[in-house]
């Protein structure tokens, strides 16, 4: 669809993919907040921040198809099929996922539905948790004398399995995970076998954002122990790498987020 056409096509229902950020309201991109604002139904996901919902007309009307990891979840199927349906009456729909749509969102999934069915889409994009909540701590995803880049991973794959921890232990890279609290012992026990030091620097953010955010920062030895402590629940994004201990230093110059300061931990490794 013509970005000018908005979310809707001369005559017909059009869907808008929405990525609504991490959680804070001002963190919602200005597109995202005009397509909002033209909007006749919202079907919105548990894990947009309510500040967001603030950019939905009065009259439009908001359907909660509510998706949170490890809890009970609207099914798939029916979300697709809400969509359609509104779309089909002519409405302007908005799909609006946390974070960016098309990342571990199921926003593809919607996409070739849509597509499919022969209904006109746009995706505007997010700011995805995963780069943009450790940033609240100073915690640079990828730094050229840490580490050669960022494997974004969910902490569960279908059927109820797990990624290769082992096998993500040795890319290199800054490793984040999504919705991966609840298995925090086996990934941390994982990267471990893999070959990751005991000291590697790691961090859970909860409530990423948000003015209840919270984090534990520690290493892989401790992460487990220092998070239960803390008492941290879902949703949590998990950090891991030699970046992490860069939090330290964004704590003694007080960037927001880190004020109350992270664990010391061991010297990061630098690259060549």
């Amino acid at each position: 669809m013509a970005q000018k056409q908005g979310i809707r096509a001369a005559g017909t229902g059009g869907v808008c993919l929405i990525g609504a950020g991490p959680g804070a309201g001002d963190l919602l991109t200005l597109r995202g907040a005009q397509r909002l604002g033209q909007a006749e139904v919202v079907l919105v996901d548990e894990l947009v921040g309510s500040e967001v919902l603030d950019y939905v007309p009065a009259h439009a009307r908001i359907v909660r198809v509510g998706k949170r990891g490890g809890g009970k979840a609207t099914p798939q199927d029916f979300i697709q099929r809400l969509m359609l349906r509104y779309a089909r009456q002519g409405r302007r729909v908005v799909r609006l996922k946390g974070g960016d749509p098309l990342v571990f969102g199921r926003g593809g999934e919607e996409l070739a539905f849509l597509g499919q069915q022969g209904i006109p889409v746009e995706v505007v994009p997010g700011i995805s948790s995963g780069l943009a909540v450790p940033a609240t701590l100073g915690i640079p995803v990828t730094h050229r004398h840490y580490c050669h880049g960022v494997t974004l991973v969910t902490g569960h794959t279908r059927e109820n399995g797990e990624p290769d921890w082992a096998a993500l232990a040795k890319t290199g890279t800054t490793l984040v995970i999504y919705m991966g609290l609840s298995r925090l012992p086996s990934i941390c026990q994982g990267l471990l076998a893999g070959g990751l030091p005991f000291q590697t620097p790691a961090a859970v953010i909860a409530q990423g954002t948000l003015p209840g955010q919270r984090q534990v920062i520690g290493s892989l030895a401790d992460l487990e122990a220092r998070v239960n402590a803390a008492g941290l629940l879902a949703p949590a994004l998990i950090v891991v790498g030699d970046v992490v201990g860069l939090a330290w230093q964004a704590a003694i110059a007080g960037t927001p987020g880190a004020k109350d300061g992270p664990a010391p931990l061991c010297p990061q490794r630098r690259v060549a």
